[in-house]
């Protein structure tokens, strides 16, 4: 009848002022296997944990400086939805609040009986799976805010991350190189009810074969040749709270069968270890392997591929997702500027190449070339001809209205800018006798001047620009009538 409601990501809080409850709570709690119970004597000891936690369930009992209907209250402006259950002595008449909102699930008399709390613990774990698909239904574009980027694509994967996000099921993430991963592994922790504990990281394709093992399950002093200390592994360190296994596709077969036991069973030993160690870690794992095909080849466990394969979330390739390409330059260089590094202001036009382009190293492959363009650029303006050639290829056409945002000054010829630079000339200009073509010979002379103005330059479009007393993107709009070049050929 318990099996139910018993789940190790199960936590419960009880705030009462005697320990003695809290004993008795948590002694039962521990007998059915539930989950553990944490006890503070008042809502002030309370709130930080609220706050920090979120809990399966919630016990009220004695306290001393409250009445329990004002403390209901306030824990309800706290979290307006977790299950309430109160504690009341049996020969003690007590009143319960008189206005009860959803999730109060009723009482338990004291002394506690299991089977009483038992039936109250069903009934909160009902309560719980019926209040997620409700929040399910609801728009999850505004959830877990550090996926950048609101494509169809992106809000699939939100959609995927909200409904497993509070569970204990084990989740393999897919996806090519650069996607970020790690990132949602790291959401999908921050948003479950282990959120308190640790999320501890390992990249098993990393660490030599012959580690590995140690690296996980930790060693016992002595187990092998520079071992001069006993050691924690990565599960002991992640107890509680969440492991994360990237690249789990390059990990060895032995270790994969060590690994599969620790799914099964839930205990491992240290290496060079006989005592066997508990383990409450839920796991999610990484790859941007195909693991179908891994097994077809012999180099995956098919066993251990449905154990992690639980819920696949697959991450979609960037250049599946070119909407996005503004939020992540945005949020990469904010990102940058906290760090105190320079940044450039990447311009539509090179918005637009860069949703072009196929991005084989994804989002890591974006922040690369956002945290370069700093530096060649700092506090400047990036349009698409300042782009690395492989990002903005020659026959891409950029749409008139982006390139066209300064049209009007640069068909002008900028008289503003241009005659207050204080230019002046060795020598005036000599009408031939003949006569010219006064538009051919001007338009000659402009291309010549921003020839050499980019090789003195060195192809730096900024530089040349300010040492034509132009705009950048006036500039960038001649050498394209022009046909120049950054080298000015």
């Amino acid at each position: 009848m318990a099996s139910q409601a018993m789940s190790p990501g199960n936590r419960a809080l009880l705030i009462d002022s005697l320990e003695s409850h809290a004993q008795s709570l948590s002694s039962i709690l521990g007998f059915i296997e539930w989950g553990p119970l944490e006890w503070v004597p008042t809502i002030e000891d309370a709130i930080p944990l609220l706050q920090e936690a979120s809990f399966s369930l919630l016990f009220i009992g004695e306290n001393e400086a409250m009445e329990r209907g004002r403390l209901y209250e306030q824990l309800r402006g706290l979290d307006q939805v977790m299950p309430v259950l109160f504690l009341l002595d049996e020969d003690v008449e007590a009143t319960l609040p008189g206005s009860l909102s959803e999730g109060m699930l009723g009482h338990l008399t004291i002394p506690i009986k299991q089977t009483q709390l038992i039936t109250q613990l069903e009934q909160a774990a009902t309560y719980n799976k019926r209040r997620r698909k409700r929040s399910l239904r609801k728009d999850v574009s505004g959830l877990f805010p550090e996926m950048i980027g609101h494509s169809a694509a992106m809000n699939k994967v939100r959609q995927l991350m909200a409904q497993v996000a509070d569970s204990d099921a084990n989740v393999l993430i897919l996806g090519e190189s650069g996607t970020g991963k790690e990132v949602v592994a790291q959401c999908l922790h921050r948003y479950s009810s282990r959120k308190g504990n640790t999320f501890v990281p390992i990249n098993c394709g990393a660490i030599p074969a012959d580690l590995l093992e140690s690296e996980l399950f930790g060693h016992e002093k002595g187990a092998f040749t520079g071992a001069i200390s006993s050691r924690k592994g990565r599960f002991e360190l992640a107890e509680g709270g969440t492991i994360f296994l990237d690249e789990i596709g390059d990990m060895s077969l032995p270790m994969q069968v060590k690994l599969l036991r620790v799914l099964q069973e839930r205990i491992f030993e240290r290496v060079g270890g006989v005592k066997s160690i508990t383990s409450n870690v839920r796991v999610m794992a990484a790859t941007h392997r195909n693991l179908e095909s891994s097994i077809e080849e012999g180099k995956f466990r098919e066993d251990l591929f449905y154990r992690l394969n639980v819920f696949p979330i697959e991450l979609p390739p960037l250049h599946e997702r070119n909407g996005d390409i503004g939020p992540l330059v945005a949020a990469i260089s904010e990102q940058l500027q906290e760090e105190g590094r320079p940044i450039a202001t990447l311009m539509p036009s090179a918005i637009f190449a860069l949703s072009q382009y196929r991005w084989p190293g994804n989002v890591r492959e974006l922040s690369n070339l956002v945290e370069r363009m700093g530096i060649l650029y700092p506090n400047d303006e990036v349009e698409a001809l300042d782009l690395p050639s492989r990002y903005c290829p020659d026959e891409l056409e950029i749409p008139d209205m982006v390139e066209a945002m300064d049209d009007q000054e640069a068909a002008l010829g900028e008289p503003a800018e241009s005659g207050g630079g204080g230019n002046s000339f060795d020598q005036d200009p000599i009408l031939p006798s003949a006569g010219l073509d006064l538009k051919g010979y001007l338009s000659s002379l402009e291309e010549d001047l921003i020839r050499q103005a980019l090789i003195e330059c060195d192809g730096v479009v900024a530089q040349a620009a300010k040492l034509l007393n132009v705009r950048r993107t006036t500039l960038v709009e001649k050498m394209k009538k022009y046909e120049l070049s950054r080298t000015g050929v």
